[in-house]
């Protein structure tokens, strides 16, 4: 499935915190939403996946509002795994998972065998089977987050939103949870931090910058020196990595006119 935004513009309290925004995941891309914090990229996915309206623009799943689409339709085609998840009850490894089901059948059904395969499945996946009857309050923050991707993935959804998908995650499980959204099928649009993951894994990437689109194309087309000056405020230093040849950033401290007076 592909999920397009067109002109997309969110206000809260007056202030309007995306503008304008036009960007497209084509079938099967990974596209990557980057931008320093509080450039929008957030606000930009929880209105990709309506947990956020626009005040403008439109969201579209294969050239159909998603606004419009019955609330199971869209669950079924769309899943999301937002920045910041708060546990209120202490629910088994295994019943959030499980949870990523409830799209696929009615509030009152049981889980079926296969339910029950898939959920393991995903379990397997990111590498949680042995934590399936832990609590996920006595989890760590990067094993919860692993917990959530799980979900996702047994919601089996056309389209993939990741926020931050990597926070609270050591360097191996960064790695392997990208490489997993990457082969698991679905369109994905991520919000990522680090661009150096970015630049790894991502087919396209936008760029935001106070809430607008600034720059949008494949990692080698967009994560150049000037652009990283002008929204990150860092001198990059881009090599070719070298196993796969994707671009990958050394950074120093841009250097200000203060310290040149100094």
């Amino acid at each position: 499935m592909d999920l397009s935004l067109r002109d997309v513009s969110v206000t809260a309290a007056g202030r309007k915190l995306v503008a304008d925004v036009t960007l497209e995941a084509r079938q099967g891309q990974f596209v990557g939403l980057l931008g320093p914090n509080g450039s929008g990229k957030s606000t930009t996915l929880r209105a990709a996946y309506q947990a956020l309206k626009p005040s403008v623009g439109v969201v579209l799943v294969d050239g159909e509002p998603i606004d419009r689409m019955a609330p199971r339709k869209r669950a079924r085609a769309i899943a999301a795994v937002a920045q910041e998840t708060h546990a209120e009850f202490d629910f088994t490894v295994a019943e959030v998972v499980a949870m990523g089901r409830l799209p696929h059948h009615g509030l009152l059904d049981r889980m079926t065998a296969a339910d029950h395969r898939l959920c393991a499945a995903a379990l397997a996946q990111v590498g949680l089977s042995a934590l399936a009857d832990r609590g996920v309050l006595t989890l760590s923050g990067g094993e919860r987050q692993r917990v959530l991707i799980a979900r996702a993935l047994a919601q089996q959804p056309r389209i993939l939103v990741l926020d931050e998908p990597t926070n609270h995650l050591d360097v191996r499980h960064q790695l392997e949870v990208l490489d997993l959204a990457r082969r698991s099928g679905p369109t994905v649009l991520a919000a990522l931090h680090d661009l150096n993951l970015a630049a790894a894994v991502c087919d396209m990437v936008h760029v935001l910058d106070r809430g607008r689109l600034v720059a949008s194309g494949t990692p080698d087309e967009v994560l150049t020196p000037a652009l990283l000056a002008e929204v990150f405020g860092v001198r990059a230093h881009v090599v070719p990595h070298p196993a796969s040849g994707r671009p990958q950033l050394l950074f120093d401290r841009l250097e200000s006119q203060e310290d040149s007076d100094a």
